[in-house]
């Protein structure tokens, strides 16, 4: 393991035009469920099929 350097770099700047405004925050997908409520029920095999069908119609679109 090496030492401190004796010459410390200065504070990383952002590429230009980049700020923490046009930064985004995406849903995770993760919801609150109260204690009570019933267990959910796994999607069926044709909604299953439907979400896999979607998402690679978007991945494809990259």
């Amino acid at each position: 393991m090496t030492g401190p350097s004796s010459t410390p770099r200065g504070e990383h700047s952002p590429r230009p035009g980049v700020t923490w405004v046009s930064s985004t925050t995406a849903w995770s997908g993760e919801q609150l469920v109260d204690d009570d409520a019933p267990e959910p029920t796994p999607p069926n095999r044709a909604t299953r099929r439907a979400i896999a069908r979607a998402q690679r119609r978007t991945a494809g679109k990259k």
